[in-house]
């Protein structure tokens, strides 16, 4: 089991629910790993979602998931460089939980669409 790189600049307490809302748990954080398991990889990718995720907020996030292993940078062009980024496995085991939200939200609130299963990848 692997654990993330700067553990205790995460954490609050030791409560493993609010361990993981301080990785995880602000309002894009996830949203960047949903957008992981749909498919894309690359920053212009993450930034065109519909939520308009702000560009320095995007940059902090994919440096904090990067810094807590759940996301791996690599670069695709040389000049410039751009990366793509992509669920580790630590990021590939949170899939589950992105399900289990997913299906909470479809059966408890009104009017917000689920993705086909075609649109998800396992293998971020």
């Amino acid at each position: 089991m692997r654990r993330y790189a700067n553990s205790t600049s995460f954490k609050r307490s030791n409560c493993a629910v609010a361990c993981t809302l301080d990785l995880i748990g602000d309002k894009w954080t996830l949203l960047i790993i949903r957008d992981m398991f749909f498919g894309k990889t690359r920053y212009k990718e993450f930034q065109d979602s519909e939520e308009g995720i702000p560009t320095n907020i995007l940059t902090n996030r994919l440096r904090k998931l990067e810094s807590a292993g759940l996301v791996a940078k690599s670069p695709y062009q040389k000049n410039p460089v751009r990366y793509e980024y992509r669920l580790t496995e630590a990021g590939r085991s949170l899939g589950p939980i992105l399900k289990s939200i997913i299906n909470w939200a479809g059966e408890y609130i009104p009017g917000v669409r689920r993705p086909k299963a075609s649109q998800t990848r396992t293998t971020g």
